[in-house]
């Protein structure tokens, strides 16, 4: 391990660090974590062994919350991702969703919010007659909260807010980060419809209304853009709920806070990712492969390891729970995929890169529904799961025809398997690989790191294919082209990126856009109009200087990036 890798592990995965039995190496932290999720088998010892097979080379990665907290005794949840229940708008509403969302906080889940039900500013409120002030004002309550919690705690906050596209407050969204320091334990993202997209092609006015129905009287504003700070984000919700697999049985409004979960109220989803840089025979070497065999091992025996999670972790609040088991979600993504693509030679904006990509995101998803489908035989499937309106949902039609047949036959385990999450500190552990399917963010970088105490420091964050080139015989012949990083690359190299993976996830894509500082509101406004024609659920862009608390900054005296954390 390097010594980031080292650091990071003792900040955030080590059990009982300082104390008598602590774990004396990250050996001791994965047979930890096997032992305690194959206890919800009924050959613990065969897949305890399985389990570690898959963590000890970082082949594997669970998500942060399963490797800090499986086998280690607290009442805690090993659930990363949370959505809360509906937000009346009442106060005696309002507080008890700030209730549960302190409860899920606490218990180390991050959550996903939508504000839509509250009643715009200015509006009176029938029986008391007094004023609202709006769902923006509320959003700093949750803050505070937020805040007060990272206090106690090395792992930052993480919120995220939606506000439909229609809703009288948009405005006051949108412009809700601009100025600085306000809302920072937020991440933002907008709900777009399709008939927000459609009165955009036609450059119309859009009228805003509140409930969210057209009325005869609906104020009416000139269409806006978000420019001046990282956020908010765009989650296209028509398209996420259109090809939701459970369509016939819920509605999505929110994600959680990386946006790579859409979830209904209660919902809950235990993510891990993939390493594909774990998966490249002789990296660098003209004749470089993707082990795709090996790759589709792994992803069967991580599929049976978050259902297993599912079991045996503790949830924040009963509804949650009721809602993990009744579809047993999970999220298995991939990360490293930059540097696994200039292991192979590839360059990130390439259609060789994007078909790699593409090939390698179908063959992890064929393997987790077939793995998920043999566990269904054995335990049973999903309890929401109803064969015919599964089997018509738009992701499930497009399953090859043999795994279609073996649903239709046994049902299966999980009604979702699959999303690309950041992966961020995940990713460090691993040895600085490249997050999620980001491309490489710079070779050489400066990170902040949070320790126990909660004090910060730069460490030294070289990349996981870098330093793999730097330390080869390939070394010699000069810098090459396939090791490109973010700033090189066009707006449009992260969207084709994201449109190749996005029909083998049946979940959603954690993946920032980045620009040019120069870039204009006409640049992002284009972006998102293009991301909605390929298809992706949600969209995010970066300009540096643009957001806070940013905790990467190049070597070379490049721009920063924020802080994702999985």
């Amino acid at each position: 391990m390097t010594p980031l890798a080292l650091e990071i592990w003792n900040a955030r995965y080590r059990l009982d660090s300082g104390v008598a039995n602590a774990e004396a190496d990250i050996a001791a932290s994965w047979r930890r974590v096997a032992e305690a999720v194959a206890a919800a088998e009924d050959e613990p010892q065969r897949w305890q062994d399985a389990f570690v097979s898959i963590l000890s080379d970082f082949r594997f990665l669970p998500g942060g919350r399963i490797l800090a907290g499986a086998g280690a005794g607290r009442q805690v949840t090993l659930i990363n991702c949370f959505v809360s229940g509906p937000i009346s708008d009442s106060l005696d509403g309002i507080l008890e969703s700030l209730r549960e969302t302190a409860v899920t906080m606490q218990k180390g889940g991050g959550i996903g919010l939508d504000f839509s039900a509250l009643r715009p500013s200015g509006a009176t409120a029938a029986r008391t007659g007094t004023v609202a002030s709006g769902p923006v004002t509320f959003m700093h309550t949750w803050d505070a909260l937020c805040e007060t919690l990272l206090s106690t705690s090395s792992r930052r906050g993480a919120m995220m807010g939606t506000l439909r596209c229609d809703h009288p407050d948009i405005e006051a969204f949108i412009g809700a980060k601009r100025g600085g320091g306000a809302l920072r334990n937020f991440n933002l993202s907008v709900l777009i419809t399709d008939a927000f997209m459609q009165a955009l092609d036609e450059d119309g006015d859009w009228p805003l209304t509140w409930p969210a129905a057209p009325a005869p009287d609906a104020r009416v504003y000139d269409r806006m853009a978000a420019h001046d700070t990282a956020e908010p984000g765009v989650l296209f919700i028509d398209t996420v709920n259109r090809n939701n697999n459970l369509y016939y049985c819920e509605t999505i409004s929110a994600t959680n806070p990386c946006g790579e979960i859409p979830l209904p109220p209660f919902g809950a989803c235990d993510i891990g990712s993939i390493n594909l840089t774990k998966f490249i025979d002789k990296p660098f070497a003209n004749n470089s492969r993707l082990d795709a065999d090996a790759l589709g091992e792994v992803v069967r025996i991580a599929v049976r390891f978050l259902d297993d999670v599912i079991d045996i972790s503790h949830f924040p609040l009963e509804q949650q729970a009721a809602e993990a088991r009744k579809t047993r979600r999970i999220g298995l993504g991939i990360t490293g995929l930059g540097d696994a693509l200039a292991m192979l030679g590839l360059h990130y904006d390439s259609s060789a890169a994007r078909a790699f990509a593409a090939s390698a995101m179908c063959t992890i998803r064929n393997n987790a529904y077939r793995a998920s489908v043999e566990t269904a035989r054995s335990k049973g499937a999903f309890p929401a799961f109803d064969r015919d309106p599964y089997l018509d949902a738009p992701f499930v039609r497009r399953l090859p025809g043999k795994v279609r047949d073996a649903i239709a036959s046994h049902g299966v385990r999980n009604s979702h398997l699959l999303a690309i999450a950041p992966a961020g500190s995940i990713s460090l552990l691993a040895g600085n690989v490249s997050s999620g399917i980001e491309p490489i963010y710079a070779l050489d970088a400066m990170r902040i790191i949070r320790d126990r105490q909660l004090n910060t420091r730069e460490r030294d964050a070289r990349d996981y294919a870098f330093a793999l080139w730097s330390g080869s015989k390939s070394a010699a012949a000069g810098m090459p082209a396939c090791l490109v990083t973010a700033d090189m690359l066009p707006a449009t190299a992260h969207l084709d990126m994201q449109a190749c993976l996005q029909p083998y996830v049946d979940g959603a894509i954690s993946k920032t856009v980045n620009l040019p500082p120069a870039a204009s509101v006409g640049d992002v406004a284009a972006i998102y109009a293009s991301a909605y024609r390929l298809g992706i659920k949600g969209c995010t862009v970066f300009r540096p200087g643009t957001c806070t608390g940013q905790v990467i900054r190049n070597k070379d005296g490049g721009a920063a990036a924020d802080e994702a954390q999985h």
